[in-house]
């Protein structure tokens, strides 16, 4: 076999006590896979999980960021849009409200 159909992997160790290895052992056997699969994909889905929460939480700050800014900034209103609310005025009537 040439290295380019060999699948490279890294190796990962990690020291834990018996009972924590006998759980996920069973969770394993229940799953029918090994239990080098099952921490595999236990953690690969954990990974992806935080990941996805930080990058919402992040894009949610932004956007509330993003939000208030253009709120404090408000750009001036077009003649269009001045034009727009003059005729909306000539045309609904107020029904006692003030402007």
């Amino acid at each position: 076999m040439s290295n380019k159909t060999l699948q490279q992997t890294s190796r990962l160790e990690a020291r834990i006590n018996p009972e924590i290895k006998a759980l996920w052992q069973k969770a394993a056997d229940l799953q029918g896979v090994t239990l080098t699969d099952f921490v595999i994909a236990s953690l690969q889905e954990a990974a992806y999980k935080v990941i996805q929460q930080h990058q919402t939480l992040k894009l949610s700050l932004d956007d509330a960021e993003a939000f208030v800014e253009a709120l404090q900034n408000l750009p001036k209103p077009s003649d269009f849009l001045i034009a727009a609310a003059l005729r909306y005025k000539q045309i609904i009537p107020k029904n006692g409200v003030s402007d």
